[in-house]
């Protein structure tokens, strides 16, 4: 009997910031099941936070928060010396801000992804790991949390009874420790959509990705992850939901999408 496979698409959106535009929100919302949307502190603004929202509801698209390091010069992407109460501080008032807007559109938070630097740094330090979780917990308990899968983040959401998800990327290469390897290093990215729709169907049917060093990394893939903000993201969103489709893989967010 043939095993039945379901997986989330998951795209950070919203990052666009005042008179500078980022993404192709509108495009990519149309092959993805979950969208992560930035909230003012690496991306984003209350003007790109309302009109996000009220696109992924447009599009049926479940609604997730995508905190992250207070960095707009650097995207986010830049390791800063926070503590794990100045990282509970800042996904909580995160948190706060993007609820407000899906709730005031009527809806509610699917689910919360942390951003780049962030999300790299708790996928490794237990503390920042259990201050983010934490923040979920106490902020919306309901929520999932997606982390790296296999990662700090992961388990510490799990000890706290959150449900999770764990994420696996289109886009990136992989250490033999299941880490994605850094952007500062060669070959970080992968750019073909072909060779990325290769590695994401082989990590949810058979639970590996090659490492970039030629080894086999077990990984649990819950949710993929399609960079919003790449030159090449909607080529990359539409070879990735043709190979699920030709795969017979279906498609959902964890949950009911919104809820």
């Amino acid at each position: 009997m043939s095993q039945n496979f379901s997986v989330d698409l998951n795209s950070d959106l919203g990052e666009s910031f005042g008179a500078y535009h980022m993404g192709n929100d509108e495009q990519i919302l149309q092959y993805v099941t979950s969208a992560n949307i930035a909230c003012g502190f690496h991306a984003g603004d209350p003007g790109v936070m309302r009109k996000t929202v009220q696109l992924a509801l447009q599009h049926q698209v479940a609604i997730g928060a995508h905190p992250g390091l207070p960095d707009l010069a650097g995207f986010g992407r830049r390791n800063m010396a926070v503590s794990p109460q100045e990282v509970y501080e800042m996904v909580v008032y995160q948190l706060g801000a993007l609820s407000a807007f899906v709730q005031a559109e009527g809806s509610v938070l699917h689910h919360v992804k942390p951003h780049g630097a962030l999300y790299n740094m708790a996928a490794v330090d237990v503390n920042l790991a259990e201050a983010i979780a934490e923040a979920v917990y106490k902020v919306k308990p309901e929520a999932s949390l997606y982390g790296l899968a296999g990662s700090e983040l992961i388990k510490a959401g799990n000890r706290l009874g959150l449900a999770t998800a764990q994420e696996v990327f289109a886009d990136r290469t992989y250490q033999p420790d299941g880490t994605l390897t850094s952007r500062s290093l060669p070959n970080a990215l992968v750019t073909d959509p072909e060779e990325a729709a290769q590695q994401v169907v082989r990590m949810i049917k058979e639970g590996k990705v090659r490492s970039q060093q030629g080894q086999d990394v077990a990984i649990q893939a819950d949710t993929v992850c399609i960079h919003g903000d790449g030159p090449h993201a909607l080529d990359f969103a539409r070879h990735i939901r043709a190979a699920l489709s030709q795969e017979g893989i279906a498609l959902a967010a964890k949950g009911t999408p919104n809820g």
